[in-house]
């Protein structure tokens, strides 16, 4: 018997999930986005000639149906992801994964900023309005007794993001944040440094107590002092690293390296130490926690932890997806606490210390 032959014609069936065909679909094959489909489908203007050719002709290709599309989309899961900062460097490869699994999964996302409303309460609140069926949390929010306990008694579940304190009724996508922040503490001693300045991070987030306890625990394993002058606090963002700056930087006796607790509060040290004249590494080593843009857009580049946003989110919203069908369909789900790989990235902000 001859092999059936398979034309390029097709080919774009390829990246079909079986069953009913979804704009999700049609958005992967296409490789556009599921907006961009919506738009092409309800004739927008603001589209290009090409990408309208190229989304049509998939829908041909793969006999995509908006009305069965929109019966789809009705009966799909509804996952609320919330996140808290809006200017955060990380947000884009958050929503980047979390967008990227959805069309995988098949659900929509209900995305809602925190920061719109006056507590973390009235944004779950909206959320449990629109009806989603699960939600997931950012910090500070998935460390939040108040809203767990709300999410409890709606019988919503909630999956922690990036928490470093999971609770054991919680499922939880993480790192670990205090062997992150142990193998770069451990990294500038290598270096040779020994007077370490440390940046706090926010003290409501779960992240910033396990980054510190991580720093704290590398400096004792070396048998350092932990100078007190030398621990400044910051939230997270850029304005509180150039705050927390002037003062670590200003001090008569300054240390040789400062590690801040994520990539934000970094480069505003960076852009304070520039100010002051001090060259970077030479006069201060600087070192951050995340990877974001934003290490490899300042000058120099930023050493510091990679943590895979995008893959984080990604995996939280496979993970919450299948935590709903399953209990719908009756089975008893183990709570799970996925803990994401990190890894220490060498990059030009860092050397050993200049031997006065």
């Amino acid at each position: 018997m001859a092999k059936e032959d398979k034309s390029s014609a097709d080919a774009p069936l390829a990246g079909a999930r079986k069953g009913a065909v979804t704009i999700h679909d049609v958005a992967r094959v296409a490789g556009v986005s599921s907006m961009t489909v919506s738009r092409v489908m309800n004739d927008h203007p603001h589209v290009s000639k090409a990408t309208r050719a190229k989304v049509m002709a998939t829908v041909e290709a793969m006999n995509f149906s908006p009305n069965a599309a929109a019966s789809s989309l009705r009966s799909a899961l509804k996952i609320g992801l919330l996140y808290s900062n809006p200017s955060s460097s990380n947000l884009g490869e958050f929503l980047m994964g979390a967008f990227r699994q959805a069309g995988e999964s098949g659900c929509q996302l209900m995305i809602e900023p925190s920061s719109a409303h006056p507590d973390g309460l009235s944004a779950v609140n909206k959320l449990l309005g629109m009806g989603v069926d699960g939600i997931i949390l950012p910090p500070p929010l998935c460390d939040s007794p108040d809203v767990l306990e709300r999410l409890m008694q709606t019988g919503v579940p909630a999956l922690g993001f990036a928490t470093a304190e999971p609770r054991p009724d919680t499922p939880a996508v993480m790192v670990d944040d205090f062997a992150g922040a142990r193998l770069m503490t451990e990294h500038l001693i290598a270096l040779g440094h020994r007077d370490i300045a440390f940046l706090r991070g926010d003290p409501m987030h779960s992240t910033a107590r396990r980054r510190e306890a991580g720093f704290r625990a590398a400096m004792r394993e070396a048998g350092l002092a932990v100078r007190p002058e030398w621990v400044a606090q910051g939230y997270f963002t850029y304005r509180s690293g150039m705050d927390a700056a002037q003062q670590l930087l200003g001090q008569e006796s300054r240390p040789t390296a400062v590690f801040a607790s994520n990539d934000d509060m970094a480069a505003g040290v960076s852009a304070v130490a520039h100010g002051l004249g001090l060259n970077i590494p030479g006069d201060i080593s600087i070192a951050g926690f995340d990877d974001t843009s934003v290490a490899t857009t300042i000058w120099p580049e930023l050493t510091t932890i990679h943590q895979p946003i995008a893959e984080m989110s990604s995996s939280a919203v496979a993970a919450i997806t299948e935590l709903v069908r399953r209990r719908r369909a009756g089975e008893s789900v183990p709570i799970r606490h996925d803990v994401i790989a990190i890894r220490l990235v060498e990059r030009a902000s860092t050397s050993a210390p200049v031997k006065g």
